[in-house]
């Protein structure tokens, strides 16, 4: 009966079948809700851990014929930059406000669900919480030194701000209260971060006092607006496909809201900096694996010149091959 409830989950709905993970996700509630019910897991093995065989052999072959899944492409930096000229070519608000994001996103490394909302809500409540406007702190160079401005400081200064720090109340991995900070791009203006956080901010708080909007929100002639997640993804395909991304090896269908988060990655690497300052700036976990797929999988650098430098290594000595190979678990010690 499990395994052909398995089968049945497999088929998915309107017969577009699902991953081997989702089958097990939908047998761990099943078997979750019979423990509450009656203390016992039908679907486990006496030591409670592990499924019992033919739940394991169903899974293992669904596991084999899981198609390979297809990451997004990092974006190059022109992306962010065309996406906000752009966006201020036109005098629609909302534009406006998709390509300051798209900026920030691109250099502060966000995920799409901290400074969007959904075009679908979810019934299911997420860890991660979008950034509000009382979530950015500016700084300013005051006689040598780095002073925080206060929440009411004027225009003048924040459009001029230094740095600025972006503080998430909770995330993903639920790491809570996590910072993340930037300078200002003094050389390239029109691609500073931290002018498209100010443009933000004050726009919302010529519109909200409380500081509890979200960064996404915006004000038109037709009231309050927010960015939501296929506002970014039309502007970042649509910026793909007019800088020829196919021509650079990019298809259009590769590229996405997360192409921001992985082309800041890999752009953050090319510059030199370490896998550390990367991981503190995208707020990765200490063990994460997926950090190092980031850089490592798409960046043509990472291979770079490694063929030539393997073959250049001289003979060296395989110090395990001149150590005595004899077989001693026979001997007896007496």
């Amino acid at each position: 009966m499990s395994t052909g409830f398995g089968g049945h989950i497999r088929k998915g709905k309107r017969g577009k079948p699902v991953g081997s993970g989702m089958v097990r996700a939908g047998l761990g509630g099943v078997n979750t809700t019979i423990a509450l019910e009656r203390g016992t897991q039908p679907f486990h093995q006496i030591d409670g851990q592990h499924y019992i065989k033919p739940i394991q052999h169903m899974l293992a072959g669904f596991k084999n014929f899981d198609p390979a899944t297809e990451k997004k492409l990092a974006c190059h930096p022109d992306l962010p930059q065309y996406a906000q000229k752009i966006a201020y070519e036109s005098k629609s608000i909302s534009q406006q406000a998709t390509g300051d994001l798209i900026t920030i996103a691109f250099y502060y490394l966000l995920r799409i669900g901290e400074y969007t909302t959904k075009t679908k809500r979810k019934k299911k409540r997420t860890r991660t919480r979008q950034f509000r406007e009382k979530d950015v702190t500016f700084f300013k160079i005051i006689n040598g030194r780095m002073c925080e401005l206060p929440r009411n400081a004027p225009e003048a200064d924040i459009v001029t701000a230094d740095a600025a720090t972006l503080r998430i109340s909770n995330q993903k991995n639920g790491h809570a209260g996590a910072c993340v900070s930037n300078w200002a791009n003094l050389k390239h203006p029109e691609r500073c971060p931290v002018r498209a956080l100010a443009r933000r901010v004050l726009h919302i708080r010529s519109h909200s006092k409380s500081g509890n909007a979200m960064l996404c929100a915006f004000w038109d002639k037709f009231g309050k607006g927010e960015v939501t997640d296929n506002m970014i993804r039309f502007a970042v395909k649509h910026a793909a496909a007019a800088l020829d991304y196919p021509s650079r090896g990019i298809k259009i269908e590769r590229v996405d809201t997360h192409s921001l988060r992985s082309g800041g990655a890999c752009a953050l690497s090319k510059a030199g900096r370490k896998p550390h300052e990367i991981m503190k700036m995208g707020r990765w976990a200490p063990n994460s694996l997926s950090f190092m797929e980031y850089i490592q999988e798409q960046l043509s650098s990472f291979s770079m010149g490694m063929s030539t430098e393997m073959s250049e290594i001289e003979v060296f000595t395989n110090m395990e091959g001149a150590v005595n190979g004899d077989d001693l678990r026979q001997a007896t010690i007496h």
